[in-house]
């Protein structure tokens, strides 16, 4: 939902952005970064299917769904098929996939990003966003707020020294992306202790102002989340496969929904303030690649995204040809209504901002009027927004809707 916040700043990061993926990190010893008027500013300036709705602040959803209720998986599913609408409880899933379809889920782990660090007597908090192939750290200042939350604060300067705890330092090097304005910036993290041990010993999750108080790091982190070797994970959480459980996973398998792992580290950019999606990195390894594509040649089942960072990963290890090849590096794609979708057949989400560029790539998925309905439904029934919130299953009407990917230009 997926890196910004909500209160005092939108809450999702940017996930969905428009662009190419670049694959290895030796053809991208940084990630590449998108400039003002390039692909990635086209797409975070095109309006999404929502933009007039608005959603009172009370749907926020405050506390994790288990403090809510009876468990995580105790929350509302808004299914979209096709243009009709229809309401469950996320327990119900299994009753809405069938046999053969596969679930593609996001095995990143979530890092407790947020560190309170001090640039000469001024506290700020350090949100770690991403690990370049340098080994160097884009990251965000913020200024500590009360009640435990953190507001903006300007970038930078360069030559900066962030002080940390346990006498460890940053130093702030260069932003990323355009100078003016920028809130992510590179900064070296000099030896000995690795930021990933750092994090482990000083971090914390990065927490919103629409959530009631400080939640443990188990709350930000899913059923499929697997630790990387290297320590690197995602500065927020891929938030729609919290509601999964291990008993609801196995009855999804006992029905024969299959699941493909694939990882997308999510950062801390802000796709509701309408910034440029930052690239991020992903892999998608060869059994995830042969099993979509097998599905795909056989018609025996979906290839069903959980979350908008399956998504972006799978499509841009995806052809022209609609083939999908193992990969990893770096992706600035953006997945808007213009460029299609190549793979996907569905998308389980959260429920996004009407602002949110997220939003184009549902709209890729869905089509802009099943959109629309879908969030006028979940207004007028309440469900509740954001990482902690309700989920969406987006389905496509499969006797009306052909795909719908042309090209990858706009």
């Amino acid at each position: 939902m997926a890196g910004g916040s909500a209160a005092p700043e939108p809450s999702t990061p940017a996930r969905a952005g428009a662009g190419t993926a670049v694959v290895g990190d030796s053809a991208a010893p940084q990630p590449p970064v998108p400039g003002p008027g390039g692909a990635a500013s086209a797409a975070t300036a095109a309006p999404t299917a929502l933009e007039a709705l608005r959603v009172p602040e009370d749907l926020s959803a405050r506390v994790p769904a288990e403090q809510r209720g009876a468990g995580r998986d105790d929350v509302r599913l808004l299914v979209s098929r096709g243009r009709a609408v229809s309401h469950r409880a996320f327990r119900e899933l299994p009753g809405e996939l069938r046999a053969g379809d596969v679930l593609v889920v996001n095995t990143s782990i979530t890092l407790p990003a947020a560190v309170n660090g001090r640039v000469g007597g001024e506290r700020v908090v350090v949100h770690f966003s991403t690990r370049g192939a340098d080994g160097r750290w884009a990251v965000e200042l913020r200024a500590p707020g009360g009640a435990g939350v953190t507001g903006p604060r300007p970038g930078g300067p360069a030559g900066a020294v962030v002080r940390l705890p346990g006498g460890q330092a940053l130093v702030l090097e260069e932003p990323l992306g355009p100078a003016s304005g920028a809130r992510l910036w590179w900064a070296r993290v000099p030896e000995p202790v690795p930021v990933p041990e750092l994090l482990r010993r000083y971090g914390r999750p990065i927490r919103y102002g629409y959530t009631d108080r400080d939640q443990p790091l188990s709350a930000y982190r899913t059923v499929f989340a697997v630790p990387s070797p290297d320590g690197i994970g995602s500065a927020e959480m891929p938030s729609a496969a919290r509601p999964f459980t291990v008993a609801l996973v196995a009855e999804l398998v006992r029905r024969g929904v299959l699941f493909a792992p694939l990882s997308l580290h999510t950062g801390v950019a802000s796709a509701e303030a309408h910034e440029p999606p930052y690239p991020e990195r992903f892999a998608v390894p060869a059994a995830t690649a042969w099993l979509v594509n097998a599905v795909r040649a056989a018609g025996s089942g979906r290839v069903i995204a959980v979350g908008t960072t399956a998504v972006r990963a799978l499509e841009s290890a995806a052809g022209a040809d609609g083939v999908v090849r193992p990969a990893e590096g770096w992706t600035d794609l953006v997945v808007t209504p213009q460029r299609g979708v190549r793979v996907v057949d569905g998308l389980l989400t959260g429920l996004h901002e009407p602002q949110a560029s997220h939003l184009l790539m549902l709209e890729a998925v869905a089509g802009r009027e099943a959109l629309r309905r879908g969030y006028e439904a979940a207004l007028q029934e309440r469900y509740l927004w954001h990482e902690f919130g309700d989920v969406h299953l987006i389905l496509t009407d499969e006797e009306h809707n052909a795909p719908d990917c042309f090209s990858n230009e706009w």
